[in-house]
């Protein structure tokens, strides 16, 4: 197992996160959802979330190009498809943005009037803050992992793989171009599964 292990959190600690009270409206509130959007969605980051716009609303899924790929390997660049959840619906609907023209963005993180260094120190910030406050929430609920936006990422990628999914599925639903990359998100599992697997070699007993 790699470095990746303790960034990956049991379903258990994401439904103490899910169930966790927050003020409604507050900024606490706002870093779980959009901490739990990360996970329902595929384990988008922050500056995806950011640029995603109405457009890439398509019914009940979205559909997005990463932008880590999109401008570097833009012929190769295969669109993610994500379904939405009523989780990730209620998300939108509770943080959106209210003007839902195609090219407005999904949410006011930034507009389309900053300039591209102004937009960067938006997207940083706004990363900052949730991950300050789901760190807030994960020590008040006692978790001994540290708790960021990239946790959701690969916590997302966890529970698919004990799930059953194939490590293709996962790569394919995290955007990566080669399985490697996926291998090393999938280091995460918890150490407590690999003895649950230990002990099902023992069931004969």
């Amino acid at each position: 197992m790699g470095r990746n292990i303790k960034k990956a959190l049991t379903l258990a600690d994401v439904g103490k996160i899910y169930n966790y009270t927050t003020v409604a409206g507050s900024t606490m509130d706002k870093a779980k959802d959009f901490w739990l959007f990360t996970y329902f969605c595929n384990g988008i980051n922050m500056k995806d979330i950011a640029l995603l716009q109405y457009k890439n609303i398509n019914g009940e899924f979205i559909t997005f190009i990463r932008s880590k790929t999109e401008n570097t390997t833009r012929k190769n660049s295969k669109a993610i498809s994500i379904y939405l959840n009523d989780d990730a619906k209620g998300i939108i609907k509770k943080w959106g943005n209210t003007d839902q023209r195609p090219d407005n963005y999904l949410f006011p993180i930034i507009d389309k009037d900053m300039s591209a260094e102004t937009r960067y120190a938006r997207i940083q910030q706004f990363i900052k803050i949730v991950n300050k406050y789901i760190g807030d929430i994960a020590t008040d609920l006692g978790l001994e992992k540290h708790v960021t936006t990239y946790t959701a990422r690969h916590t997302f990628s966890t529970v698919l793989k004990r799930s059953g999914a194939s490590t293709e599925f996962i790569g394919e639903a995290l955007g990566h171009s080669n399985k490697k990359t996926t291998e090393s998100y999938l280091d995460s599992f918890e150490q407590d599964a690999q003895k649950e697997m230990s002990k099902k070699l023992l069931g004969f007993k």
